[in-house]
């Protein structure tokens, strides 16, 4: 495993499943560029854990499972499974106490051994729709 991946694994196991925060002063470059999946756009470390208390007050029990990373020198690539039981206020939705789970991929750029970009996006259609959002699919195409 390369460092940036070991990074990237601690964005993931300590970071956001565990909630510590004061990991993200040790990985993150304080003028962080993130991206993610409901549309957060920030840029620095405080916005960062101010965005991940937000969603952990919607789903205390949030969980990211890395599937596979993908690297090069500079950009990590994780292909995730995350979810959770919707306990609190998402966006405007009332908590439903449904738990969602969804496919998810990061990418992450490094500079000097921290994540100095991320931008990371969600299978959304999937969590609006195991919310009670989105009506689910017919599983048929339409065509006309």
């Amino acid at each position: 495993m390369s460092a940036n991946e070991a990074v990237i694994h601690r964005f993931y196991e300590e970071l956001w499943n565990q909630w510590r925060l004061e990991v993200a002063d040790e990985i993150l470059a304080p003028d962080l560029r993130f991206r993610g999946t409901l549309g957060t756009r920030l840029v620095g470390i405080d916005g960062f854990k101010g965005y991940v208390e937000q969603t952990r007050a919607a789903f205390p029990d949030w969980h990211c499972r890395i599937d596979e990373l993908i690297s090069t020198d500079e950009v990590v690539v994780a292909r995730l499974e995350c979810g959770g039981t919707h306990a609190g206020e998402l966006l405007g939705v009332a908590a439903t106490s449904r738990r969602v789970s969804y496919p998810a991929v990061g990418i992450f750029r490094f500079e000097l051994g921290k994540i100095a970009d991320a931008y990371v996006v969600g299978d959304t259609q999937e969590l609006w729709r195991a919310l009670g959002v989105v009506p689910a699919s017919s599983g048929g195409s339409r065509t006309g």
